[in-house]
């Protein structure tokens, strides 16, 4: 490993300069007035790939945002490695609470400081680098592509028709992944498993304009509250959703394979100290990681209607409106659990008011089987570079293009995560450790070696 840590240490200062330089580009895909943003963020990966050492670049339109190809095809028989990353990232409300500007980053305590320093730009910088590594220290085993979308923290909707379309130029033998996280510097695990997604907006409508709270209070269904009580009605005491046909396609893990999960280590006192709660929630016979990992679930992402502003305005609001979302296990479909929560909300409305719920996007859930040669040579990686073996984990975030990739593409993914849960990742003050940048650095050039020796 000494070519790797030496190339490293020569370059570090300027691998930063160059993941400093991308985080300041806005690119915020949920917000069209960023949508120059987004472009500029294309041009950015195109440049810094080709740079690496790429064969060549180029940048495809989309119905929605740009997506950034590379590659470099050094043997057609050599297996080709696809890296997938996202240039996109997660609007920065509220702002009042970060403690540095979130597209001025900055290093202090040992992080990088700004938003997409994790999610997803650090971690795919890891990769781009690593990629000029092997380049230039001649010790690139395999073909490598790039595919670095601009969709993904919005449910990727454009990005599945592409790869439709572009199936020949995008075959591979794996798609690698870091946007994911780890248990801890120290514990080094590899995500096997994703939940699957299905996000809605409801919206509730009373009167057919804003009323006197005074004179029409207590006489006239308040949207807002209907909008809570509905909400309420969405998972009862136990903690399960009460969505009728929810839980049908429910694969139920084995007492075996929950065994195998409980060794993952988890302290539920410094889990809770970290988020600052007195006690975790949750549906009842599963332990936390369950339910993050193996069980569905159901939340309200935002919620809003009425006067918001500073003071007071006694009002009565004609609608209210409310974000909401599940997290899905593998063998749920993200359409029909979409279309199953649209029918149950809209049927259980109050007469005095109007309900209507918009599907916004969703995914499938994915798992990675720990016995596939892709899998084995990222253990193998992590190994060498954290000294212990990773421990297997499924996760309870969603990405839903990859259960796009298996189905499209033909082809599996591994999700090589560095992140940390300490990152903030989507919230105020999200961060990445430098150690854990460059130890990615370190361990995917390794992850190449041990995948191509492995295809032989």
């Amino acid at each position: 490993m000494d070519y790797i840590n030496n190339y490293i240490e020569e370059n570090k200062e300027r691998f930063l300069d160059e993941l400093f330089g991308l985080i300041k580009i806005p690119s915020i895909s949920s917000l069209s007035e960023h949508k120059g943003d987004m472009y500029k963020a294309a041009e950015y990966w195109k440049k810094t790939l080709l740079e690496a050492g790429a064969d060549k670049a180029e940048i495809f339109e989309t119905e929605g945002n740009p997506v950034t190809y590379g590659e470099k095809i050094i043997d057609p028989s050599l297996p080709t490695v696809m890296v997938y990353s996202h240039m996109d990232v997660m609007p920065v409300d509220p702002l009042d609470l970060w403690t540095t500007p979130p597209f001025e980053p900055e290093i202090r305590d040992g992080k990088i400081w700004a938003r997409g320093a994790d999610d997803d730009k650090g971690q795919g910088m890891m990769h781009a680098k690593a990629f000029e590594l092997m380049v230039k220290t001649n010790t690139l085993p395999c073909n490598v592509k790039f595919m670095i979308e601009g969709e993904e923290e919005i449910g990727s909707p454009n990005l599945g028709k592409w790869c439709e379309q572009n199936k020949e130029m995008l075959k591979s033998d794996v798609i690698l992944v870091s946007d994911t996280s780890m248990i801890a510097p120290d514990i080094p695990s590899i995500t096997t498993g994703l939940r699957g997604l299905a996000y809605w907006q409801v919206e509730v409508t009373g009167p057919n304009k804003d009323l006197h709270s005074g004179l029409f209070g207590g006489t006239v269904a308040n949207p807002i509250n209907v909008l809570c009580n509905m909400i309420n009605q969405m998972v009862d005491e136990n903690g399960k959703v009460t969505i009728p046909g929810f839980y049908d396609d429910v694969l139920e893990v084995s007492s075996e394979e929950r065994e195998l999960l409980a060794k993952a280590p988890f302290n539920e006192e410094e889990y809770k100290k970290a988020i600052d709660v007195e006690e975790l929630a949750g549906e009842k016979g599963y332990s936390p990681s369950e339910r993050t990992g193996i069980r569905p679930s159901f939340d309200v992402c935002g919620i809003w209607g009425g006067y918001t502003g500073e003071g007071a305005k006694t009002v009565l609001p004609s609608k209210a409106f409310a974000k909401v979302s599940s997290r899905l296990v593998p063998n749920q479909d993200h359409e029909k659990i979409a279309q199953l929560f649209k029918e149950h909300f809209e049927s259980i409305a109050p007469k005095p008011v109007k309900v209507e719920v918009t599907s916004l996007h969703g995914g499938q859930g994915y798992v990675c089987p720990i016995g596939i040669p892709a899998y084995q040579a990222a253990e193998k990686a992590y190994t060498d570079v954290f000294g212990k073996r990773p421990v297997p984990v499924r996760s309870g975030g969603s990405i839903p293009i990859i259960s796009t990739f298996e189905e499209v593409l033909g082809v599996k993914s591994v999700l090589m995560g560095f992140g940390l849960e300490s990152d903030a990742i989507h919230s105020p003050n999200e961060n990445y450790p430098l150690e854990q940048f460059f130890n990615g650095i370190k361990t995917i050039p390794l992850f190449y070696k041990y995948f191509a020796e492995m295809n032989k």
